[in-house]
């Protein structure tokens, strides 16, 4: 099987380091540190285990067995990366889908980059590597921003500095996890697009959001037509003007009036002193006593 990474060579003094439990290396700050880290190491299957931070949760076993036959004619291209959590003890932080398909093929080592890390940081680490690396779906994606929020605490421009993604696009991602878990599932399985996703979630209701997401996948509507059809579920906006209450003087003055012209007269404010009159008729005859009055004529 040909290698296609160089392997650093255990060399006896490292190896040393990682077989005596007397020298083991726990933390970035232990003297020998700088030796293990950053150095491609063949390390036993046996040592490495899953990561529980793991983003990805969707893992075709297809896609696996089609990777375990290129790393069996070609070799791993590129190392995954692990952290050290005890003594021969490792934890993946990128490459399971690598270290999954090395499994399959009985393997008994693997090639890996070590780390020193703590929980927190292999989430981070496990997350960043995953969303910038990793062909992740919309919805794994939106995942991995969300608990770089809640678990690591990072603020949407942290996260845009550290995957180099704009805020408003992580916006967009995180804004998919409003939809209903059916459509969200639709986005995963690839019967919609994220485009789609996008058009749904500006639907407050969930019920409504259904309603398109059936049309859309029974009449393969596109993406523009999904936005304008998507408008039809907005509440039109509410008037920005502001209401005001008829007060004295005016209450006085309107009663004088509707005794003036006989009729129900009403006043519009539409400032604290400002505003129009209105005065009904019912015929005629009523608007032409009105429009005498008005030009004071008795």
């Amino acid at each position: 099987m040909a290698k296609a990474y160089n392997k650093q060579p255990l060399g006896r003094g490292l190896s040393a380091l990682l077989d005596n439990p007397s020298e083991d290396i726990k933390s970035v700050e232990h003297k020998n540190a700088n030796q293990i880290i950053g150095n491609v190491i063949e390390l036993p299957i046996n040592q490495i285990n899953l990561n529980p931070y793991q983003p990805r949760t969707n893992f075709e076993n297809e896609k696996i067995i089609e990777l375990a036959q290129s790393i069996k004619q070609l070799g791993i291209i590129q190392p995954i990366t692990v952290r050290k959590v005890g003594f021969k003890a490792f934890e993946i932080i990128s490459g399971e889908r690598r270290f999954r398909a090395v499994s399959s093929l009985k393997l008994k080592s693997i090639p890996a980059f070590i780390r020193i890390a703590n929980d927190q940081q292999s989430l981070e680490m496990a997350l960043v590597e995953n969303i910038q690396r990793e062909n992740l779906d919309p919805i794994e994606i939106a995942l991995c921003y969300q608990r770089l929020i809640d678990e690591v605490m990072l603020t949407q421009e942290q996260m845009s500095t550290r995957v180099g993604k704009k805020r408003s696009t992580i916006s967009n991602y995180l804004r998919l996890l409003k939809l209903d878990p059916i459509i969200q599932t639709g986005i995963r399985d690839g019967f919609i697009s994220m485009g789609h996703g996008r058009a749904l979630v500006t639907i407050e209701k969930k019920e409504d959001q259904l309603k398109l997401y059936e049309k859309i996948l029974t009449k393969s509507i596109s993406v523009r037509e999904a936005e304008k059809l998507a408008d039809n579920f907005k509440k039109p906006k509410k008037s920005l003007s502001r209401k005001y209450k008829i007060k004295e003087p005016f209450n006085y003055e309107l009663k004088k009036l509707k005794k003036t012209y006989n009729s129900e007269v009403k006043i519009k404010l539409n400032g604290e002193e400002k505003g129009f009159i209105i005065i009904p008729f019912n015929n005629i005859e009523d608007f032409k006593e009105i429009n005498k009055k008005l030009n004071g004529n008795k």
